[in-house]
């Protein structure tokens, strides 16, 4: 359905049996299948733009995210009877929904590993035996689960705690519950030791903390976890990274971004990213406001590939060399996992309103300030080692281990545990 469905998948590619199946656009699919995908995939788009709209915006996208609501967590309860979306969903899976990704996969005996709950209750309706969901958002509505959770066959992995709790509310039993973690991209991890991610945070914490403000307090703790990085000398300045999500809401901030820190990109002193994934909407606009603000500046570069994989390998390439990742609290939230601190822009949904209270509930990320006033607010707070502190708190609190622990689920069947944040 959207980039982070897909970038949940992405890191499981090669182990996948004749490729990643995208249900909804795959060769099996029939014609009014593929059209009932794309309706509601060009729904779900167009709400989603729509919801920046100014007094027409928010009304117009309420019609969708009414159906999307997650209940309150507290108090803890019985949610498990099955909703409107939960019935509705079965009806549609009834009618031909998922049956294109059905046909392909029910003629071989592997486990089936997918990132949206549909094909997975669709493929429990079929008496599939192997079922594993990974689960995309730190809260999730009631139609991630089967209509009868405790009966149904599907595993879950999931991102935190916050997830695996709802999970259990809504009746899906604890055993088939594995709190892995988001799958990172094992190019920004280096293996399970986490070296490539430990070299990157280590010269992060030094782009972020320009008056030790951050190290006079943390010092000690960051170097029983990473070892000794004295010599770890940024050489490069400040790097922030702008992304849309795949419906190219929010892109217009990225003007008022630029404008803000255009002395700044003169002066050498800061890098901006400006990602625009696959929609070629998106880098025509980026690409026309950084030539009317910026022109000819290499310290302004704008992430974009009409292929999703090479757009996703660019993304992860990027993110090497980023200091902030500035962006709607949608999957990308489970990358401060990496030592990335996040500008948290306005959540789009229900499920982002809780990835956003999930971030600044383990002090990973703080909510965006006035765009155009960014080169004031930005600098002051890595100046006072903001940043570098939430930098800090995101790799201790998040889960970096999600690729490695599914792969061992997928292999043994268990996931071992242990206590240390480098362990999670």
């Amino acid at each position: 359905m959207g980039y982070g469905h897909q970038r949940a998948i992405y890191p499981l590619r090669e182990i996948a049996e004749d490729g990643i199946i995208t249900v909804g656009d795959n060769d099996s699919i029939s014609p009014a299948e593929r059209k009932s995908w794309r309706r509601m995939l060009l729904v779900y788009e167009s709400l989603s733009r729509a919801s920046t709209i100014p007094v027409i915006g928010k009304p117009l996208f309420k019609i969708m995210d009414v159906l999307l609501k997650i209940p309150s967590l507290y108090p803890f309860r019985d949610l498990s009877r099955p909703t409107f979306q939960v019935n509705h969903l079965e009806s549609s899976i009834a009618k031909g929904l998922c049956k294109g990704m059905l046909d392909k996969v029910i003629t071989k005996r592997l486990p089936l590993v997918t990132s949206f709950f549909a094909p997975a209750v669709a493929a429990d309706l079929a008496g599939l035996e192997s079922i594993y969901c990974i689960v995309c958002d730190s809260d999730i509505n009631r139609v991630w689960a089967a209509k009868n959770p405790d009966e149904s066959r599907i595993n879950y992995f999931s991102p935190c705690g916050r997830a695996t709790r709802r999970l259990k509310l809504y009746g899906v039993p604890a055993e088939r519950i594995f709190t892995t973690g988001f799958p990172l991209p094992e190019e920004l991890l280096g293996g399970p030791d986490l070296p490539a991610l430990k070299h990157n945070l280590a010269i992060r914490l030094k782009v972020l903390d320009p008056k030790n403000r951050f190290s006079a307090i943390q010092g000690k703790s960051v170097e029983y976890y990473l070892g000794d990085i004295s010599s770890d000398r940024p050489a490069r300045p400040l790097t922030v990274t702008y992304a849309v999500g795949g419906a190219g809401a929010q892109k217009e901030t990225a003007s008022r971004i630029l404008h803000s820190l255009k002395d700044k990109l003169i002066s050498g002193e800061l890098n901006i990213n400006l990602v625009a994934g696959t929609k070629k909407p998106v880098f025509d606009y980026f690409t026309s406001i950084v030539n009317s603000i910026a022109p000819g500046l290499p310290n302004v570069r704008i992430i974009y590939d009409s292929q999703l994989d090479a757009y996703i390998s660019k993304f992860n390439r990027i993110l090497h060399d980023t200091d902030i990742l500035w962006t709607k609290p949608s999957e990308l939230s489970f990358y401060s996992a990496l030592g990335i601190p996040i500008i948290i822009a306005p959540p789009i949904g229900s499920h982002e309103r809780h990835n956003s209270i999930w971030l600044r509930e383990i002090h990973a990320g703080i909510k965006q300030l006035d765009p155009d006033h960014t080169a004031d607010w930005l600098f002051d707070f890595v100046s006072r080692g903001r940043f570098a502190e939430l930098a800090w708190s995101g790799f201790l609190k998040g889960r970096k281990l999600g690729t490695y622990k599914i792969k061992e689920i997928l292999e043994t069947g268990i996931m071992k545990t242990g206590e240390s944040p480098l362990e999670r």
